[in-house]
């Protein structure tokens, strides 16, 4: 195709693709930096379901989850100008969120029972177990949440980051505000308490 002035004129559907694009998380951060409200809740569509996990390990109650969570991306969006370019943006989100969860699990005083929620994505293709086969695998994720249940709290908190978020060493060393190898050092010491529990 060629325009009025000679020259190519680029193919409607790579335009409209390249303009349509999703953004990457870096340029919505950096957009949301510059005041776009609407960079700010894709950023928060993307990560409110990990805020509110990483949120409900710490707090322990559904709603105080719910509200650190908030509190967290509130918070988060006012120090947004402080957030270092090229610095991985989840566990800096984390660690404020984090902290939210841990300020209102203080202020309230509960020490309630932790109700991991675990749920199971079926994967189309996958084959449907049998109903013993399912009672099996329920009453061994029961044996292994009452396990994590009776470690030490900064022990808990790291295996839940780690196993039931899904975080990495370094996301669960920032998120919870400590060091690598302290990271390391309890996941070693809860997963060889764990194994003798389960054994046991």
């Amino acid at each position: 195709m060629v325009s009025q002035s000679g020259n190519a004129a680029s193919p409607r559907g790579v335009e409209a693709a390249v303009v349509d694009r999703p953004l990457e998380e870096h340029e919505l951060i950096e957009r949301a930096k510059r005041g776009d409200t609407s960079a700010y809740e894709a950023l928060v569509r993307a990560h409110q379901g990990i805020a509110f996990r990483t949120a409900f390990l710490i707090a322990r109650d559904p709603s105080d989850a719910d509200e650190a969570a908030q509190d967290g991306f509130v918070k988060a969006y006012r120090v947004l100008g402080r957030f270092r370019r090229g610095a991985p943006f989840r566990p800096w989100l984390l660690q404020i969120v984090a902290n939210e969860a841990r300020n209102r699990r203080r202020s309230a005083g509960r020490r309630a029972n932790l109700a991991l929620r675990l749920v199971d994505e079926a994967r189309p293709g996958d084959a449907v177990p049998s109903p013993e086969a399912a009672l099996l695998s329920d009453e061994r994720r029961a044996e292994l949440l009452a396990a994590v249940e009776g470690l030490r709290e900064e022990e808990r908190l790291v295996v839940s980051c780690r196993f039931f978020l899904g975080l990495s060493e370094d996301e669960t060393a920032q998120t919870l505000g400590l060091k690598l190898g302290t990271v390391k050092s309890r996941t070693s010491r809860a997963l060889a308490q764990l194994r003798e529990e389960v054994e046991r």
